[in-house]
């Protein structure tokens, strides 16, 4: 019988980190793990940068090298090759967010193509992930949703059909300009065989995002996979939704992408739906997300054969999990649709120890100009503090591995 998988080996974690980029790490997450400095640094950040204060030199040498892969695509390849000589592979993210205006939109459409272009020539870089709201507005996402809540169609697509014919002319034609995005970016995707993530937004705005990722997966996931959905269980319902898209996958002979996540809205989500007088729609604790998760990631591998499941997580359970069940069925460690990932600097021993067993996994490597990414980093900043124990648990596996070298 193979015993668990252990991600407590610091000698594979932190294999690829000089004695200097890990003294750089320890002093990182010990800023982090102090939440008044996060708070203030979060708010002043941004402020500095719109002012035009020289603080991108500070930036780049502390939060941007810890969680970003560079400022540009050639940037990054340097960072890819060294994930690669430990068989780790790479999700790119063009990590800039929330511009509006149609020129904007067709900016950003434009580089995740040029994205999915450059990773077709990379040996290492298998993935890429997109977010509808970088060539979508935001309001109009919102409109929708309204709408699909409002009808009473028997399914996901059919809602999103009937809330499509209730849009004004010219919301219609905007939005038609967003699907056609949505086309090229997932014909490019199938040309150059490189796999696009969608990810998950706020729950006023998901329903569209869903309707449009599973029309691309019905039309384009068929011979091979190509089109991930993002599924954030931290919200209550979603285990039920993963269900459902299951069912449509097998009824309709497409393979499902799923990425399991647990979640990146959860103090947002709860503030307005407080505010606004509706349930909340997050978990209401972390053992029934946990729970949840499990649950989709057992789902999942149990029909392999419509489904593509990857497992982004930074909890250790749900990936030692993830290995138990391959072993469990009999399955090759690198199984093609199953793959891990974990956020690039962050959890390094969740993804190294799964590349020493063999597994499929990669780090989402975010890239991009300091100023576009700095939502990015400050959202890493939060997450470091508020996530319960994941600070102290980076703390104390690199001082695990500082105290092995002696230093």
């Amino acid at each position: 019988m193979n015993s668990p998988l252990s991600f407590d080996n610091t000698a594979i974690a932190f294999a690829n980190k000089s004695d200097k980029e890990l003294k750089q790490a320890h002093w990182l997450f010990g800023l982090m793990g102090k939440p008044w400095l996060v708070q203030v640094g979060t708010r002043l950040a941004p402020w500095s940068i719109r002012a035009g204060l020289p603080v991108k030199g500070i930036i780049r040498k502390t939060i941007f090298r810890q969680f970003v892969g560079g400022e540009t695509l050639d940037e990054t390849a340097t960072v890819a090759a060294r994930l690669a000589a430990s068989n780790v592979q790479v999700i790119l993210d063009y990590g800039v967010e929330g511009k509006e205006g149609e020129e904007s939109f067709e900016l950003a459409c434009q580089e995740f193509i040029r994205v999915i272009d450059y990773a077709a020539t990379q040996p290492n870089i298998p993935y890429m992930s997109i977010k509808v709201t970088g060539f979508a507005r935001f309001a109009l996402l919102e409109r929708l949703d309204s709408l699909m809540a409002t009808t009473e169609a028997p399914s996901l697509v059919k809602r999103y059909e009937a809330a499509l014919a209730l849009l004004s002319e010219a919301e219609a034609a905007e939005w038609r300009r967003v699907a056609d995005r949505m086309e090229r970016i997932s014909t490019a995707a199938v040309r150059s065989n490189v796999g696009v993530l969608v990810d998950a937004e706020e729950t006023w705005i998901q329903d569209p995002v869903d309707a449009l990722t599973m029309i691309m997966m019905d039309r384009y996931n068929r011979d091979r996979v190509v089109l991930y959905n993002t599924i954030q269980l931290y919200r209550h319902d979603r285990l039920a939704f993963l269900k459902q898209s299951v069912d449509a996958a097998r009824e309709r002979g497409f393979v499902l992408g799923a990425k399991l996540v647990r979640g990146a809205y959860m103090e947002k989500e709860r503030k307005r739906a407080q505010e606004m007088g509706y349930p909340s729609p997050i978990q209401p604790t972390k053992e029934s997300s946990d729970r949840d998760y499990d649950a989709a990631v057992r789902l999942c591998m149990d029909q392999l054969d419509v489904v593509a499941v990857i497992i982004a997580s930074h909890n250790e359970h749900s990936n030692a999990l993830g290995v138990q069940l391959l072993r469990e069925k009999g399955l090759p460690m690198n199984h093609p649709r199953v793959h891990f990932s974990q956020l690039f600097g962050m959890s390094d021993n969740i993804t190294y120890n799964l590349a020493g067993a063999g597994c499929s996994v990669s780090k989402y490597l975010p890239f991009g100009p300091i100023g576009d990414v700095v939502p990015y980093l400050m959202r890493r900043a939060q997450e470091n503090t508020s996530v319960g124990g994941q600070t102290g648990r980076e703390l104390m596996l690199l001082q695990r591995e500082m105290k092995r070298r002696g230093m």
